[in-house]
């Protein structure tokens, strides 16, 4: 009752998933090993990119774990994991101002950004109960409840559409004020762009999963209310 063609769509998907997660720890892992030519630490190369775009009262922490930075756009705060924090390789400092990138954004009201905070709350409520909701209206054919799911499924999905842009255009930052402030010099840009763009499709594909999976609830919906 539950397979649909698009299931293999979706497996394809998670397949591309799992790829991406092991190509972006392989790609910071290869690049963590390579030392940056302006000696900057992580932690460094965050501040100052902080304190030259007037983000001067933007604290940096560091937290336990490994590729567990985060921008936290509530209490304002760079977060980043210790390897990134402590080491001066060009995985540490592309991934710090990536997460500076963020901060940046928020200072300027970057609208993409603006749209995917004010819809987190939305989100944050509608991702724990779409599951239910579909589940329940798949076991006991109850159309009203797979068109609730699907609804609140959709939020969930733009929010992962939203968050593309989102983090596009935090690493273009980086990668630009990284270079402009001399942070890495034109050779080791490659090395900056293989990292980000490894993590990058992380996002595209599970928002590809998501957009699949939606599409899949919808056709199963029409057709069983043709």
């Amino acid at each position: 009752m539950f397979f649909h063609p698009m299931d293999f769509l979706i497996i394809i998907a998670f397949v591309l998933s799992l790829w991406a997660q092991f190509r972006v720890k392989g790609t910071f892992n290869k690049w963590a090993e390579v030392p940056i030519n302006s000696g900057l630490t992580g932690y460094q190369a965050a501040r100052r990119m902080l304190d030259n775009n007037g983000l001067h009262d933007v604290p940096i922490e560091a937290v336990p774990g490994r590729l567990t930075d985060h921008y936290d756009p509530i209490n304002r705060v760079v977060r980043l994991s210790e390897p990134v924090y402590y080491e001066n390789s060009i995985s540490a400092v592309a991934v710090a101002c990536h997460e500076v990138g963020h901060a940046i954004q928020h200072s300027v009201d970057y609208p993409m950004l603006v749209l995917r905070h004010r819809i987190f709350p939305v989100v944050n409520l509608t991702s724990g109960i779409a599951p239910f909701l579909l589940i329940a209206g798949f076991l006991f054919q109850n159309m009203g409840l797979v068109g609730l799911g699907i609804i609140f499924f959709s939020a969930v999905v733009a929010f992962q559409l939203v968050t593309l842009p989102v983090e596009f255009n935090a690493s273009n930052r980086a990668r630009d004020l990284m270079i402009a402030e001399g942070f890495v010099s034109n050779e080791e840009e490659q090395g900056v762009a293989k990292v980000l763009n490894a993590a990058a499709l992380t996002y595209v594909a599970a928002a590809l999963i998501s957009l699949l999976e939606l599409v899949k609830y919808i056709m199963i919906f029409t057709q069983n209310r043709d």
